[in-house]
């Protein structure tokens, strides 16, 4: 999406506009047309029904993203409890947004039951929603269980990397590349020391062909989370090997508690990415094993024909042996850098939180083209009276409470998470 504060349109834009002769599918207003009274919106293909409230009880709102919220509910018959992802029609508003769901729950439904795989159980559509109903994950994000454990190693990091690898492998093998591999995409089932990890969040995963050479089905879109992407998918050409790059992104993280390729801007983290040069100097890489860092350089082999594939990673000798990895304690700095690295995703979490609660999709996007304007100095950030001043401007009120959220979120991921969404 584009950046961040607009003037409003005047009345001779707005008719030029009424007067076009054909309209981009992918750029119709679906939710408008749906509030206005037009065409009833049909997202999934076959529901398990349309009410959720004659099987399910709703409860306490568990978390909120872009386009809904996820809330405990609870089987009427079983008193069995479990997640429900509502996403609101209002926020579907172009084909892509409905294709983008739908193929969600596709890829959700068409994957077998894997230990380190959320289940969908039910699906659910209304007239304002369309709910998803899933295996509840209670035990809580990956990094901050670690921070809690006190004691963290080079072994404990090959167990989480084994785990995130394998769900490659599974996604892979079933032709489905997930295009978001990240820690926060990854939750404990339940608070027990022996709980597995599971992978949540399929929302930008798609399906591919697989068996294919590297010349064979490839994509284009740039899509995911800056850390993570790979180089080719900046330079959209690309396939399910993206998957294996993220995931050694995060074993970098695990191992040293910061990403490999880090900048104040997004522009800085992509030239970064394109570098690919490895930082294997600073603390606590000297005390890391010699498998444990081939493996991160294989795993981030900016070619894609010569990174390793997920079987390979499983195959590698630090994954074959990673109950003989080393159990030294990695050091309280890795530690601290993972619990940074937890609240910076927290701070983002709740920035995304204050813009779904106050603002409409119209006027996010509004914000993001009005951030230029902003920013008169171009730094690529805007201070907190700069933000007031601008949000002010196009008419909103929002509590500097909630101010002071986004702007420890822009200020600490990126510097720009309003213009990321």
């Amino acid at each position: 999406m584009g950046n961040c504060c607009v003037t409003p349109k005047t009345d001779h834009e707005e008719n030029k506009k009424k007067h076009k002769k054909k309209q981009n599918p992918f750029s119709i207003d679906y939710g408008a047309n749906y509030q206005n009274g037009g065409h009833k919106l049909s997202v999934l293909k076959e529901p398990t029904g349309r009410e959720i409230e004659q099987s399910y009880l709703l409860g306490r709102e568990l978390g909120r993203g872009e386009f809904g919220v996820t809330y405990l509910c609870t089987d009427k018959e079983s008193g069995e409890t479990f997640a429900c992802k509502s996403i609101s029609k209002k926020k579907l508003r172009t084909a892509v947004d409905i294709e983008d769901v739908r193929r969600e729950v596709e890829i959700m439904k068409q994957l077998p039951k894997h230990p380190n795989i959320v289940s969908l159980k039910d699906t659910y559509e209304d007239d304002n929603a369309v709910h998803l109903v899933m295996e509840l994950c209670e035990g809580g994000e990956l990094f901050d269980r670690i921070v809690a454990r006190g004691h963290y190693t080079e072994r404990a990091a090959a167990a989480v990397t084994k785990t995130i690898v394998e769900v490659v492998q599974m996604c892979h093998k079933h032709g489905v590349m997930h295009r978001d591999l990240k820690p926060e995409n990854f939750l404990f089932a339940n608070k027990k020391e022996t709980s597995p990890l599971k992978a949540i969040d399929f929302g930008l995963s798609v399906f591919f062909r697989p068996g294919m050479s590297h010349e064979g089905e490839r994509f284009t879109e740039i899509v995911g989370s800056p850390y993570y992407m790979a180089p080719e998918v900046l330079k959209r050409n690309y396939g399910p090997e993206v998957d294996v790059w993220s995931a050694g992104v995060v074993l970098y993280i695990l191992l040293c508690g910061v990403p490999p390729f880090w900048a104040e801007t997004e522009q800085g983290v992509a030239q970064a990415i394109i570098r690919s040069v490895i930082d294997f100097k600073r603390d606590p890489w000297p005390k890391v094993s010699d498998n444990a860092k081939d493996l991160v350089r294989k795993m981030l082999d900016p070619d894609p024909k010569k990174r390793l594939t997920a079987q390979q990673v499983l195959e590698h000798p630090w994954l074959q042996n990673a109950k003989k990895a080393p159990n030294v304690s990695l050091g309280e700095t890795v530690r601290a850098r993972l619990k940074q690295f937890s609240v910076m995703n927290k701070l983002k979490k709740r920035a995304l939180r204050v813009i779904a609660e106050f603002l409409s999709v119209e006027e996010v996007a509004g914000i993001k083209e009005g951030f230029q304007l902003m920013d008169t100095s171009n730094r690529g950030k805007i201070n907190i009276d700069e933000l007031r001043v601008g949000l002010h401007k196009l008419g909103h009120q929002i509590p500097d409470a909630d101010l002071q959220i986004l702007m420890d979120a822009v200020s600490i991921t990126l510097n720009l998470v309003l213009c990321t969404l």
